[in-house]
C-alpha cells in the first residue's frame, strides 16, 4: 500500500515557482498523510506556527507538493 508525504517549501518571493525546490527553499517542512487529500489540507496550521507566517505574500510565498512513498512489501 502507499502513503504519501505532504511537502511544503517556503520560497524567496525572487526564486520562480518552477525552481522552488528543496534544495533552494528557506525552510522545508514534511509530514506523511494517508492519502493524496491529506496533502492539500493541514499545511497552513503548520505554516501559522512558524516564525515565517508574517513574511508569507510578502517576500516569501509556500508551494506544496504531494509526493508517493512506496512501502516496503
Amino acid at each position: 500500500m502507499n502513503s504519501f508525504i505532504a511537502v511544503v517549501l517556503v520560497c524567496a518571493s525572487a526564486i520562480p515557482t518552477e525552481s522552488c525546490t528543496d534544495d533552494k527553499a528557506i525552510e522545508v517542512r514534511k509530514v506523511r498523510v494517508a492519502n493524496e487529500l491529506g496533502c492539500s489540507s493541514g499545511w497552513q496550521e503548520i505554516i501559522a506556527r512558524t516564525d515565517l507566517r508574517e513574511e508569507i505574500g510578502r517576500t516569501t510565498y509556500l508551494k506544496t507538493e504531494c509526493r508517493r512513498v512506496k512501502q516496503p512489501g
